[in-house]
């Protein structure tokens, strides 16, 4: 069996998931468009750059599933989906998952994204496997904490471990291991996987995949709706 592991940002995804949930919740008034607009383009732009500070960026990201009933978060983002998601999932995106889970690969998305935003977004590609950061939750209520180890840069590679060692496996086993990712942030985890391959790529990761013969492709394509 072949794994096949996707990133979700910028990878299937013709933008950033976690930021434009965020802005969708300026927009809706949910929240404040002068305290927060640019706190989140700043944190953006670090996850960008290479100097997220990971744990910071959660408190500032989480607060809002906290502030809010379930249900009224679950009706926002069937919104989000339709309005912010669906436009960013081309053709190309859409192919390339059916051609993996056509040939049976274990499938994965593998995001630093947390699980709240993200899991609808698995669905729509029809991927069952999720690996994302994982907010807290008590008595049915986020806490706006998270639980467990965020799924970032090396992270990740924990995170992949753990989940494939709850199935009784590891890398080893597969006969080939593939990650898509447009983010040098990904590159520990490019680094253990049999084929890598470079979507999109940023500037940083470009020069690494040109530098180790890396695969590169594009997805980029008129979304289908």
């Amino acid at each position: 069996m072949r794994l096949a592991l996707f990133d979700l940002d910028n990878t299937l995804l013709a933008g950033d998931s976690d930021y434009e949930w965020g802005q969708f919740l300026v927009d809706r008034g949910v929240l404040d468009r002068e305290s927060y607009e640019a706190q989140n383009r700043a944190y953006y732009e670090q996850y960008v750059a290479g100097t997220l500070d990971i744990h910071e960026f959660l408190g500032f990201a989480l607060r809002p599933l906290a502030a809010h009933e379930p249900a009224d978060l679950e009706r926002w983002h069937a919104e989000f989906m339709a309005e912010r998601i669906r436009p960013m999932i081309g053709a190309p995106a859409r192919d390339l998952v059916r051609k993996h889970l056509g040939a049976g690969d274990l499938c994965a998305i593998i995001t630093a994204t947390n699980s709240f935003v993200t899991r609808p977004i698995a669905r729509e590609f029809g991927i069952e496997h999720l690996i994302a950061t994982e907010p807290e939750k008590l008595n049915g209520r986020f806490t706006g904490k998270v639980a467990g180890i965020p799924c970032f840069r090396e992270g990740k590679v924990r995170r992949l471990d753990a989940w494939l060692a709850e199935r009784g496996k590891r890398l080893a086993d597969f006969t080939e291991s593939i990650l898509y990712s447009d983010s040098h942030n990904d590159l520990a985890l490019l680094e253990r996987v049999t084929r890598p391959v470079a979507v999109d790529p940023d500037e940083q990761l470009a020069a690494a995949a040109g530098s180790r013969g890396w695969a590169a492709i594009s997805l980029r394509m008129p979304a289908t709706r």
